[in-house]
């Protein structure tokens, strides 16, 4: 389980995270506002610093779920008269869950709210000094030529002019970035995938567009200017380019995660298959039982690597830790108060 040789390493030789910003080592402390957190209020190294699997999905309910669907996977048990606790509840904007070696984190939806979580995340992962920390996200998707409840595993993020890159304005400069997620990765997670399993698990091209409307050529939004023909020529047309799902997240997620030296992976089920439809028709039990799917395939992937490490059971970090309570109290405020 690592890199391949081509894949872009950016870390110290221990394996931590290495910033690409030279000002964070300058600052007196550094609030993670949408968090909640501070490398001078908290003890990031005592409550993080054992993590290696960072789970993003998009709503605090899901990842909660996960977390507990994660702990009682590895056999993670919390200390006697403690219960699992949202860490960045101060925050109001996040909702963050630790188990152990795995953190479990929402990330809301589209590209502005994962990339301002990233950014966060990856500079806590610098200040708690993680070494090789793996990412996912695991989420929803609308299928392209797949029904619902299939799992998908993004070979790699397009936009929509099925471009590979997340293309961000900086100080009025246009700055492209490769969107690139790691290959060795997406061929463990497949290989993780059970033949008993009721659905298939497929790898393609995920297209990430910045609407849920208008940019994924739905015509059930406020606005429509093309019509059905024009839909389908051109979800058929990225279907024949090898685009097997669509979503809002995972270009950011691929393109920040990368520019780190983060190994990641997307990890997706299809609610409904676009090329027959705009919404969703599913109960919600059978959508909810879908959305366990990609759970299902992370925890594999995360239990093998620690039985193999020899790490299920562990107690580990977690709790808060406090430096200073003068500076822990004003990142609250800080945070309460940050827009």
């Amino acid at each position: 389980m690592s890199f391949d040789k081509d894949e872009l390493r950016d870390e110290y030789p221990d394996g931590t995270v290495r910033l690409r910003n030279p000002n964070i080592e300058l600052m007196d402390q550094d609030i993670l506002y949408h968090l909640a957190l501070g490398s001078g209020s908290h003890d990031l190294v005592e409550m993080f610093g054992d993590v290696k699997f960072v789970c993003l999905g998009g709503t605090p309910k899901r990842m909660e779920q996960f977390a507990y669907t994660i702990m009682a996977e590895i056999g993670h048990k919390l200390p006697c008269g403690t219960t699992l606790h949202d860490i960045s509840q101060f925050s109001y904007r996040y909702s963050m869950y630790k188990v152990g070696p795995v953190l479990c984190i929402s990330h809301g939806m589209g590209i502005p709210s994962v990339g301002i979580l990233l950014h966060e995340v990856i500079k806590l992962m610098y200040h708690a000094k993680v070494r090789d920390p793996v990412f996912f996200r695991i989420g929803t998707c609308g299928g392209i030529g797949f029904e619902g409840g299939n799992v998908i595993i993004s070979e790699e993020a397009v936009d929509g002019n099925l471009r590979n890159i997340y293309e961000l304005t900086v100080l009025g400069k246009n700055i492209q970035r490769p969107a690139k997620l790691d290959k060795r990765l997406v061929r463990e997670l497949k290989s993780l995938a059970d033949p008993e399993d009721p659905y298939d698990t497929v790898t393609g091209k995920t297209m990430c567009t910045y609407d849920f409307y208008e940019g994924q050529g739905r015509l059930d939004g406020a606005f429509c200017d093309f019509t059905e023909a024009d839909k389908m020529e051109y979800l058929e047309s990225i279907h024949k380019a090898g685009v097997v799902n669509i979503e809002m997240e995972s270009l950011a997620f691929a393109a920040l995660t990368h520019h780190a030296g983060i190994k990641a992976a997307v990890v997706c089920v299809t609610l409904l298959d676009r090329l027959k439809g705009d919404q969703m028709l599913a109960p919600k039990e059978v959508s909810d039982e879908w959305q366990q799917r990609p759970t299902k395939l992370v925890c594999r992937y995360i239990k093998r690597y620690l039985q193999m490490k020899g790490r299920l059971s562990l107690d580990g970090h977690g709790s808060i830790a406090v430096k200073s309570p003068r500076r822990f109290k004003l990142v609250q405020q800080e945070s309460e108060n940050y827009d």
